[in-house]
């Protein structure tokens, strides 16, 4: 079986080309597919610094390149994006697809513990794999530069991943996340199924929860979040004002920017994208 990247798709874009690749992964013994965006390329000899996304729920790697529109400032930054998709796919693991919520397309960017579900390692795809696999194949990529954003269940897992490494990633940003897991119906379900029963395993997976146990968190965490019920998941599964206590009683900054009139989609973070990426471009030490 192939482990090394085969590309699958290319168009150009502002510049620069979205690419789609496919590969064996050992971690989630199944194929899996990723997008890079390759901004022009420099005149310069230098390398390009990757921005990590992680998807929400029901996405493949295929949603943000298509609708976020993140590709015109990350041309004009000079980042790389890279866009996994959200769980491992074709294994055939009986209830997968039951729901939208859990299985395929929701594997939480968590290492599953319970045997049923044991190839869902995205937690280690994203932080171990996915990074050694672009660093040995894509010699314009690099890796030792890098940051995390994401999106609602990928929300969750940029700030969790980003907490549990800052040494491996530069900042970090997300739109609605799931911030406090262990406190919400989505988190409860993936958790209990993937993880088992026990709390303490939980917590490691909870970025409210992992807050309070860091003081060494430098760059600014980027936070936007819909104000008010137009985001219909805000009060029972994002939980903002947990995780802005959190960072609180932590004196960790955050800065949780409430925007007002927007949902859950696509069209809330296609309008923000810019200064998400730029964000990380000033972490990156590209501005």
């Amino acid at each position: 079986m192939e482990t090394k990247p085969t590309e699958i798709g290319s168009s150009k874009m502002f510049g620069g080309y979205n690419k789609r690749y496919k590969h064996f992964s050992p971690t989630l013994g199944c194929s899996m597919t990723f997008y890079i965006y390759f901004p022009p390329s420099p005149s310069s000899s230098s390398k390009f610094p990757v921005l990590y996304w992680l998807s929400g729920l029901t996405c493949t790697d295929e949603n943000f390149i298509a609708k976020s529109g993140a590709q015109r400032a990350a041309s004009s930054e000079g980042v790389a994006l890279i866009a996994p998709d959200t769980s491992p796919r074709g294994l055939n693991v009986e209830g997968e697809a039951d729901s939208w919520d859990f299985g395929v397309g929701a594997g939480f960017y968590l290492n599953a513990t319970q045997e049923k579900w044991k190839n869902w390692r995205m937690y280690d795809y994203v932080v171990k794999e996915l990074p050694k696999l672009l660093g040995e194949n894509f010699p314009l990529l690099d890796t030792s530069r890098a940051s995390i954003f994401g999106h609602s269940m990928g929300g969750h897992g940029a700030l969790t991943v980003y907490l549990k490494n800052l040494d491996k990633y530069k900042s970090v940003s997300a739109f609605s996340p799931i911030v406090n897991p262990i406190n919400c119906p989505w988190g409860q379900k993936a958790f209990t199924n993937y993880l088992g029963s026990n709390k303490a395993d939980w917590e490691e997976y909870d970025a409210t929860f992992l807050i309070s146990k860091f003081h060494d968190v430098s760059a600014t965490i980027l936070i936007d979040q819909v104000r008010g019920d137009d985001d219909k998941f805000l009060h029972d599964q994002l939980l903002p004002n947990k995780f802005e206590e959190a960072c609180k009683n932590a004196n960790l900054p955050l800065l949780l920017r409430l925007q007002p009139g927007y949902d859950h989609s696509y069209y809330f973070i296609a309008t923000f994208i810019d200064d998400h990426i730029r964000h990380h471009a000033q972490a990156l030490s590209l501005k």
